[in-house]
């Protein structure tokens, strides 16, 4: 399997994304949207950076499931409930991601949205990769 960022010199540098992921491979993995739900249903932590945290872990525990890493993520949706506290955020949610998720950026879009599946939920990810 492998996956190549395309991050053409005509469009501004991508930072946090790439612009766009091909990936070659044998096995595509749906992952369904993760918010910050811990293992009795609730939501934790109270602020944006907290919530990113915890549901890209679980995003990124799904994937491990189905027998995949980071590395293979070709596409992530990012639905936030306040973008301008998302962008306010930016750097700190870099950290985070490069912490459990590493260098490599897939292709990603962030989605302002009125509200999610739990009221209190600030964030939600959803994803695609390619396995070998």
């Amino acid at each position: 399997m492998s996956l190549h960022r395309h991050n053409p010199a005509e469009l501004s540098p991508p930072t946090g994304f790439s612009h766009a992921v091909t990936a070659t491979g044998t096995r595509i993995v749906f992952l369904a949207g993760q918010t910050a739900l811990d293992t009795e249903g609730k939501i934790v932590g109270e602020t944006l950076p907290e919530q990113f945290e915890t549901a890209l872990a679980n995003l990124l525990t799904t994937l491990a499931a189905a027998d995949g890493a980071p590395q293979d993520l070709a596409r992530v949706t990012v639905y936030a409930t306040d973008v301008a506290d998302y962008r306010a955020h930016a750097h700190e949610l870099g950290r985070i991601w490069r912490r459990l998720a590493g260098r490599d950026y897939p292709a990603m879009a962030v989605i302002g949205v009125v509200r999610l599946w739990d009221d209190v939920a600030l964030v939600e990810l959803e994803g695609m990769a390619v396995l070998p």
